[in-house]
Parts: structure tokens; sequence; C-alpha cells
């Protein structure tokens, strides 16, 4: 698969690393340029290019930049991508980096809030896990202890294309509902980088209360 990746902070580059080592045809791209990108893609075999042209192709996008960058994409950054590519949403929100988002505080869910400026349905998957724990932390399908992540998303084949990706990477995928329900996953909620197994996120899915945290709101 053609895979495209928008950011290459730390959930960026470890997606850039797990998915060029499942053998996918990774492009990447920064908001600082590709020449910044050339230790990451001389590691990976990953092709780093500018934000422009990233998605030409693609089959699935990766968009992982902090919310603040959002509006600041080009406007048309996703139109080369093929018309069915599901566009996936790794973001959080947090107000003491991004600033105050009012559409967000006022209850929208950041995917949502995401999926409005990019002008493209999102599906919201691997923003509850770190980094860290995503390079390394993947296991074979039934192993014991294997960490589950929810997805979030409206579109079904979107989804369940995303559900696969993560199945390969070494992690059960939960369905987690619609786009709108996706602030079950956001930060402070239970299921927030807490490295549950599947049944531990269906539960804490379940267990959200949809007023987010004062340490989270602006």
């Amino acid at each position: 698969m053609k895979i495209a990746i928008i950011g290459a902070g730390n959930i960026g580059s470890t997606l850039t690393r797990r998915l060029t080592a499942l053998g996918h045809q990774v492009a990447v791209a920064n908001s600082r340029g590709p020449e910044t990108l050339s230790e990451l893609a001389e590691e990976t075999g990953a092709t780093a290019v500018s934000a422009d042209e990233v998605a030409d192709g693609a089959d699935l996008v990766i968009v992982t930049i902090p919310q603040k960058a959002i509006p600041l994409l080009p406007e048309r950054i996703l139109a080369g991508a093929a018309a069915a590519a599901p566009i996936v949403d790794t973001g959080n929100y947090y107000p003491a980096r991004d600033g105050r988002i009012e559409r967000i505080e006022s209850g929208a869910a950041e995917s949502r809030w995401v999926s409005e400026h990019l002008g493209h349905p999102v599906v919201k998957a691997f923003n509850n896990i770190r980094a860290q724990h995503l390079l390394e932390l993947g296991k074979p399908a039934g192993a014991p202890g294997r960490i589950a992540l929810p997805v979030a998303g409206d579109d079904p084949e979107s989804k369940r294309v995303v559900m696969e990706l993560v199945d390969a990477l070494g992690f059960d995928p939960i369905d987690a509902g619609a786009i709108d329900e996706s602030w079950r996953q956001q930060p402070g909620t239970p299921v927030y980088a807490a490295d549950l197994d599947a049944a531990g996120v269906v539960r804490a899915l379940a267990e959200a209360n949809p007023e987010r945290p004062e340490s989270f709101r602006a």
C-alpha cells in the first residue's frame, strides 16, 4: 500500500519506521522541508517529499501534526490521494500547546474539527498510545496481553482498512463508533495512554465522560 504521512514528530516518525518495515511504500513530509527528513528516509527507506506532493497517489494518508497546525496545511494537500483513500487523524488537542480552539472547547470531538478543516472525513486512530509503545509493544494476533487500540470513523470501508493496519502493526483494533464518538479516546479519558487489552478498551470507551477534564481545557 502507498501511504502518505503528514508530520514527522514522535508518532509520524514511529509510523514511518513501522509501516516501511511491513513493506509499505511510505512518503513522509513535514513543515520544514524534505531535506530535514533525510536521516529518517535513509534509515527507513521512506521517501521524504514536500507537503504539497506527499499525498499524490496515496492509498491511505496519515495526518499526525499538532491541532494548531491543521488550519495551516496547504488547501489541497489531500487532492492527489486516491479517491477512496482513508484519511487517518492521530492528533490530540492540548490547549497549552495549541491555544484555545473554540469549536473543541464547545464540545466538538477533536477529529470532527479536523475533518471540517480538511474538508474530508477522517478516521481517528493511534492517538491514545505512546510513540515508544507503538514502536516496541506490538504482538502477534492472539498473544496474551496484546494491546488494543480504538478506531473511530463514519465510513465503514475506511475504518476497515485502518483496523486491518492496526492489526498488522501488532495491536487489536476496536471499533470505537462514529467520528463524533471519538471523544471517548481523547486525552483525559480512561482509554488514553492506558495500554489496555481488547476487553479493557471496550470497557474504558463505555465508561468515558464527555466532560473534558480541567487539565485538557483552555
